[in-house]
């Protein structure tokens, strides 16, 4: 009995390796040889007509993966019978022009390909490419996610960051994830682009004219402003008030080329946290409903 319980964790880890690599760059070079193409045009013509698609489908990524992985399933509607995690109440200021973005690009795919690009897959994708137009860096994106095939606002409860939060309760829930207190820091710059609700702004800022967002570009002027306490939300000027999240701060706020290593680094492990595969999942033929 002595043996097979050597190999046990060699055997696990076998599996969890196995899993990972139905994952590839290239995953659907065969299957669907015009993705890359149908989703550069549509998330191009999107992003040109509505300028604050990046920063939402951004979010919207975020929203998706960190409660329970990314599985889109924050693009399913509720039902009577079923309120949904995009009903959510803390995601209910999500923008609707990245969903349009999934629904456009989706469409665009099922006629070329159909029943073969999971929504995830279009999410994470679309995240990506919209942080290199806006100026940001590029890190790969694997493929060959599949789909939820349920969503229940309910499993989200206490599992995303909310503006009020304290630091300690941030670096516990990012932790709670796999995330250490450099990558929360790091994919906290996401806020350098795009907006925030005016009941969301801290006491300080909501008529603060010296504040400039740099909303449509991908810089580290987000963690230059912290330092002037322009940040927008409390969980802003928390990063830089403590003393676990205030160096790394002031180093992006330095460098921003290590900001963009660090933040594609987050973005890449991010992108692929508890993910499904195989049967575990489904390729929707709409986004916003199971099969």
């Amino acid at each position: 009995m002595a043996l097979p319980l050597l190999l046990l964790p060699f055997f696990l880890s076998s599996v969890a390796l196995l899993s990972e690599s139905r994952l590839s760059m290239d995953y659907y070079s065969k299957s669907c040889p015009t993705f890359n193409q149908i989703m550069q045009e549509t998330i191009t013509n999107k992003q040109i007509t509505s300028p604050t698609t990046g920063a939402g489908t951004l979010r919207l990524l975020f929203h998706d993966c960190l409660p329970n992985g990314c599985d889109a399933s924050i693009l399913i509607s509720s039902t009577p019978f079923n309120k949904a995690e995009r009903d959510a109440e803390i995601n209910l200021s999500l923008p609707g022009d990245p969903f349009d973005l999934i629904v456009r690009a989706k469409t665009a795919l099922e006629l070329s390909c159909p029943n073969t690009v999971s929504c995830s897959d279009i999410l994470a994708v679309a995240a990506r490419d919209l942080v290199v137009m806006l100026g940001g860096p590029y890190y790969n994106v694997y493929l060959g996610r599949k789909d939820s095939r349920s969503s229940r606002a309910s499993s989200i409860e206490g599992k995303l960051p909310k503006p009020n939060m304290k630091m300690s309760q941030m670096i516990d829930l990012f932790a709670a994830s796999g995330f250490n207190v450099q990558e929360m820091v790091a994919l906290s710059g996401a806020h350098t682009i795009g907006f925030s609700h005016c009941k969301e702004f801290s006491s300080n800022i909501a008529n603060d004219t010296r504040y400039n967002p740099s909303p449509n570009t991908f810089d580290n002027l987000y963690y230059q402003n912290l330092p002037k306490g322009l940040g927008l939300l409390e969980s802003d000027h928390a990063l830089y008030d403590d003393p676990r999240t205030k160096p790394y701060v002031d180093l992006y706020a330095k460098d921003q080329n290590k900001f963009f290593r660090d933040f594609a680094r987050a973005m890449q492990k991010l992108s692929v946290y508890r993910i499904k595969t195989g049967k575990k999942g489904e390729i929707r033929r709409r986004c916003d409903s199971v099969n």
